[in-house]
Parts: structure tokens; C-alpha cells; sequence
């Protein structure tokens, strides 16, 4: 039997209490450098990401330092993030957009960060919630697909489906903190191919976990 319902008050009240530091993994100390750290991190860890920005954040301060470089070295600096090739353009047009089209800051609504190469949604709502503070989107990755979708939070398939459902679902509040959960509950319990389902808040609850016990 189903002791509490499974829903995203819930799931934030508990996560909260397991994973109470949930937060951004990528390091960072600007917005620009959060920008740039969240684009190198697609289909990428966020641990390797962290092990090459401490070098180039060194030598790229301001926009206008990844404009003074060329594209080959830009791409060497970035070269064991993966697809270097395509990150480091869209780090040198989104750069030379923020220098020319807002004053050399990064963007602060939702509206102005789409307008940047290389950024989407989830890049930033990342952005906005964590370096601004303001929240006008929820950061949906894999972990959040995957978790969300399995606990029955979300019967939708597609990332922007998923997001603009859980948005009506969830507290704008907690927008932000959904998503840090997710990440970490899908990294400690709830993995790609085999969920820790016996170690899991949400055994007794969560209709995989009752899907997989009846198959064993």
C-alpha cells in the first residue's frame, strides 16, 4: 500500500532534508564564468568541467578576453570538455553578443539569455536562478527527465513539455530547487540504468519502485 501520496511537495520536503546543500556543482565566481562553466558542460560531467575552468577563467576575465583569442586556441583550451569545436564558437559569438548588444554583463531576464549561441532554457534558468537570483525558469536535464518521469511527477516526454508542466506544478519559489534535487537524488540513488530502489525516500511510494518489485 501507497502510505503518502507522491507529489512535488513532497518530493521537495524530503529531497530537502536529505540533500540540504543541493546546489549548482559547477564552480564558479562571476556570471560570466556560470555561463561559460554551463555551456562547456553539455554532455559533459560537471567534475571535468571544474577541473579545466580554474585555467580558463584565469586567462578569460571579461567577454571581451574570449574575443581576443583565436577560435583554435580557444578550442584547445577547452579541448577535453568535448565537442570543443562547437563550444568554443558559441562561447566567442555569445561573448561578442554580450559585449555588443548588452554592456558587457550577462543578460538578466529569460528573454535576452535566449538571444546568446549556445543558450538554452535550461542553460539559463541555471544562470538567472544562480547568479541573479531570479527565477523564471526550471533547469531541466537528464536527471530531471529521468527522476521526474519515473516518480509519475510528469507524464510528458519532451524537455519543454516537462519544464512548463512542473512549473505549473511547483512553487516559482522552488522552481530552482526542484531541479538541484533532482540532480542530486539521480546522482546518490536513482541512476540511469539500475535505481537503488531499496535505499530510496521513496520506496513505498513511487510507482516504479512498486513496478519493479512486482517483477522480481
Amino acid at each position: 500500500m501507497v502510505s503518502e501520496k507522491l507529489t512535488v511537495d513532497v518530493v521537495i520536503r524530503k529531497l530537502s532534508a536529505l540533500y540540504p546543500n543541493a546546489d549548482c556543482t559547477l564552480d564558479w565566481s562571476t556570471p560570466l564564468e556560470l555561463l561559460v562553466a554551463t555551456i562547456l558542460a553539455a554532455q559533459c560531467t560537471d567534475a571535468r568541467v571544474n577541473m579545466v575552468t580554474p585555467a580558463l577563467f584565469a586567462k578569460y576575465k571579461k567577454p571581451e578576453d574570449y574575443l581576443t583569442v583565436s577560435l583554435q586556441e580557444l578550442e584547445r583550451d577547452i579541448h577535453s570538455c568535448g565537442t570543443y569545436r562547437m563550444k568554443a564558437k558559441a562561447i566567442q559569438e555569445t561573448c561578442r553578443s554580450i559585449v555588443e548588444n548588452y554592456g558587457g554583463e550577462v543578460p538578466r531576464t529569460m528573454k535576452d539569455m535566449l538571444t546568446l549561441r549556445g543558450v538554452g532554457r535550461k542553460t539559463a534558468s541555471i544562470v538567472l536562478g544562480t547568479a541573479y537570483g531570479i527565477i523564471e525558469g526550471i533547469p531541466i536535464d537528464t536527471h530531471n527527465i529521468r527522476l521526474l518521469r519515473r516518480m509519475g511527477l510528469t507524464r510528458q516526454t519532451e524537455q519543454g513539455k516537462i519544464e512548463l508542466d512542473m512549473m505549473i506544478k511547483t512553487p516559482q519559489g522552488d522552481w530552482l530547487k526542484l531541479s538541484h534535487l533532482m540532480v542530486a537524488h539521480g546522482r546518490a540513488v536513482c541512476f540511469a540504468r539500475k535505481p537503488n530502489c531499496a535505499d530510496c525516500v521513496f520506496a513505498q511510494m513511487c510507482p516504479s519502485s512498486m513496478v519493479l518489485r512486482k517483477q522480481k
